[in-house]
């Protein structure tokens, strides 16, 4: 069957069930239900202290096929995903499903599990390095899922996603169950990613390096809401929340792009008193705050908040006064870290409170201008964050779709090739974000503006800018005698089996990938 995008779907797989197809970007249910949460109440005689990871899988009643979370605030430097996998191995689990808030290269000892049959599915937001691999190239037995920041949120709200223990990495906890992520040697800030995951999940264990005397404080997830404590010597290495994809870039051309990016916000008039913003995590998505923060003071302009990913950037435009707060749902560096521990105006939010299109207002409908990267876009604005131009799993939604479904200008920055490779296609390889969320994309080259926001385009060629349409992005992009690299035909091939499914935040299938 085709979604409403034209990307042919199965029915039905294996592993995962009826495929609902993408229908529409803004569809949302009348009515949203949350599903009841089941939880064992402790006694006032109660110990929550365990002695160690296989105790707390045996007091949670774990079972082969058992879901368990993750969440991913020490990105690259998280120990406690792998930890507790090794133990479950040793005990002779099998067929788990790990859901995981993301997946980072550092998670490879997944891939053995998906060998051994220790680990069966994944669901998950985001997935890089050999786990990625692994899943593109069909060593996992089931269907890899993987969903938007937000959508793993509702499906968790929902009932859709049912986590039998939920393992909460904590820099800081007490013997009952009290956490923050702001103290002790992992600190990492902000437990955004973990809120869900704590309030719905049936079991919940807090496993930390820094086990402190009752209460801890501040506590950022709640004794209520916790079942175990396991203290351990290390949950990871917080140096490692800093990587290649959160640092601003020193390239002349994506310098450009950016400068670009930033009078295109101007020009549609959102750079004012009020204004709101959320960068991407990419170097040249994060250089854009660079150039709008010039502009705010120059003009002695104060935004409302910024919100998303918190990097160093954000950090000091709160501190010189150029937003009034922060929403952060995870800390992108160790300033960012600091500026929460200290500063009462850079505010926590869940997964929940920042992209979930089904409760009563995630914070990115708030937002003015959000600053997206992209893998590659298509003459329908529809972009790939999801795979490379091979069909291999790259990466993943995160917060794409959420931020770019809710922001008023939602702007791709993108370069018009990845060295012999166009970036701008005819049809991207994997839908990641719908194009009708994508209202610019900007490049070396020229903006190109959504046909659906003439009202942009107006703006943008009174200011000056040069607007191109995105068929003429395409063709520079394309040519070239370096840039003629066909294309293999990875979507249509029916006859390769169905590797994972990317969901939309709603939790309907906007694609799906094919093994590679």
């Amino acid at each position: 069957m085709e979604n409403a995008l034209g990307r042919l779907l199965p029915e039905f797989l294996s592993g995962y069930g009826n495929v609902a197809p993408f229908t529409g970007t803004f569809e949302l249910p009348p009515v949203f239900e949350r599903a009841a949460v089941r939880v064992t109440p402790v006694p006032p005689s109660g110990e929550k202290r365990l002695p160690d990871i296989e105790t707390a899988l045996v007091e949670c009643g774990v079972h082969h096929g058992a879901t368990l979370s993750f969440h991913h605030h020490l990105r690259n430097g998280d120990r406690v995903l792998n930890m507790v996998l090794e133990v479950a191995a040793k005990m002779g689990l099998r067929g788990l499903r790990i859901a995981a808030s993301s997946i980072f290269p550092v998670h490879s000892p997944l891939v053995e599990h998906f060998a051994s049959g220790v680990v069966e599915s994944v669901c998950t937001s985001y997935v890089a390095g050999p786990v990625a691999d692994a899943i593109s190239s069909g060593k996992l037995r089931n269907i890899a899922i993987l969903q938007t920041h937000g959508g793993r949120a509702r499906a968790i709200e929902a009932g859709e996603l049912l986590i039998d223990i939920a393992f909460i990495a904590a820099p800081t906890a007490d013997d009952y169950g009290n956490i923050n992520g702001v103290d002790g040697p992992s600190a990492c800030g902000t437990l955004g990613y973990a809120q869900v995951d704590a309030e719905c999940a049936r079991r919940v264990v807090a496993v930390t390096d820094n086990l402190v005397p009752y209460p801890a404080c501040p506590a950022e997830i709640t004794q209520e809401r916790v079942d175990y404590v396991v203290a351990v010597p290390s949950i990871g290495d917080a140096s490692q929340i800093v990587s290649g994809t959160t640092r601003v870039t020193q390239d002349p051309v994506g310098l450009g792009i950016a400068s670009t990016a930033s009078k295109v916000l101007d020009a549609g008039g959102l750079i004012k008193d009020g204004f709101s913003f959320q960068t991407g995590a990419g170097g040249v998505s994060l250089a854009v705050a660079k150039y709008v923060r010039e502009l705010m003071k120059d003009r002695k302009i104060q935004g409302s908040f910024a919100a998303g990913g918190v990097t160093q950037q954000i950090v000091s435009m709160l501190e010189e006064g150029l937003f009034r707060s922060i929403f952060d749902v995870q800390c992108f560096d160790l300033d960012a870290v600091r500026s929460y521990r200290e500063n009462p105006r850079h505010q926590r939010m869940s997964a929940s409170l920042y992209a979930n299109p089904c409760n009563r207002g995630p914070v990115v409908n708030r937002l003015d201008s959000m600053i997206l990267g992209a893998a590659e876009i298509d003459l329908d604005f529809n972009v790939n964050v999801s795979t490379g131009s091979d069909g291999s799993l790259l990466g993943g939604s995160g917060g794409h779709s959420d931020t770019a479904a809710g922001a008023r200008i939602a702007l791709v920055t993108t370069r018009l090739k990845a060295g012999a490779y166009p970036k701008i296609v005819e049809k991207v390889t994997t839908v990641t974000t719908p194009g009708a969320s994508i209202d610019v994309v900007v490049t070396e080259a020229g903006v190109a503006v959504n046909p659906g926001r003439p009202d942009l385009t107006t703006r943008l060629v009174t200011a000056g800018l040069n607007v191109v349409p995105i068929q003429r992005l395409y063709d520079l992009a394309n040519d070239g005698a370096e840039s003629r690299i066909r294309r293999k035909d990875h979507g249509g091939g029916s006859d390769r089996r169905v590797v994972a499914v990317q969901e939309y935040r709603d939790g309907t299938v906007i694609d799906v990938l094919r093994q590679v």
